[in-house]
C-alpha cells in the first residue's frame, strides 16, 4: 500500500517535455535486483540465453505495436537493457482511423507507454519461459520499477550513445551494473 511518508518516488523526467514528441530517446531498463537473467558476457561478447532472445524479439515488435516508434541500436546485457527508440512524431504516424486523427486527441506514443508495453510483454514472455521451459524464476518483478531515459538532442550525442551501446559488452567488467 502506498504511504507518502515511506515511499518517496521522485520523477526523473523533464516536467515540461512532451515525451510523445518526435525525437531520439536512449533508454536503460534494469532487471529487478540486478539479477543476471538474460545471458552472459564472454570475452567481451554478449551471449543471449533464451530469455535474452525473447527480450530482443519484443524490442523489435515495439515498432509493430507503435507505428510512430522505430527501434534503433540496442544491446541486451546480463542484467539490463539499453536501446534507442526513435519517435517519428504523431503527425507522421499512421493513425487507425481518420476520425481519431481529427478528434484533437493526442495520437503519438509517449515514451512511458512504450516502456510499459515492452516491460509487460517481456514479463509475460518470461513467465511463460519459467512455466514451460524452466527458466530461473524472478522475485516479484522481472524489471525494476523505473527506467533511465535520456533525450538525444544532437548528432554528436547520438554517435556517443551508439558507441556506448555497441561497446557495452566489451566494458562489462567495469560496468557499475556488473555482477559476477
Amino acid at each position: 500500500m502506498y504511504d507518502p511518508e515511506q515511499h518517496h518516488r521522485r520523477s526523473i523526467r523533464l516536467k515540461e517535455y512532451d515525451y510523445a514528441s518526435e525525437g531520439l530517446y536512449f533508454v536503460t531498463i534494469c532487471v529487478h535486483e540486478y539479477r543476471p537473467m538474460l545471458g552472459t558476457v564472454i570475452d567481451g561478447t554478449m551471449h543471449l540465453n533464451d530469455a535474452g532472445r525473447m527480450v530482443k524479439e519484443w524490442y523489435y515488435r515495439c515498432a509493430e505495436h507503435f507505428p510512430d516508434i522505430e527501434c534503433m541500436e540496442m544491446v541486451i546485457m546480463p542484467n539490463h537493457f539499453h536501446c534507442i527508440w526513435r519517435n517519428v512524431g504523431a503527425d507522421r504516424c499512421v493513425c487507425p482511423t481518420e476520425d481519431h486523427r481529427n478528434s484533437g486527441e493526442h495520437t503519438g506514443s509517449p515514451l512511458h507507454r512504450v516502456v510499459q508495453w515492452f516491460k509487460t510483454m517481456t514479463t509475460n514472455g518470461y513467465i511463460h519461459g519459467v512455466k514451460q521451459f524452466g527458466w530461473i524464476p524472478f522475485n516479484k518483478h522481472l524489471w525494476q520499477r523505473n527506467y533511465y531515459e535520456h533525450i538525444i538532442r544532437n548528432q554528436q550525442s547520438f554517435e556517443e550513445i551508439v558507441a556506448y551501446i555497441i561497446e557495452n559488452p566489451i566494458h562489462w567488467k567495469n560496468d557499475k551494473l556488473y555482477i559476477e
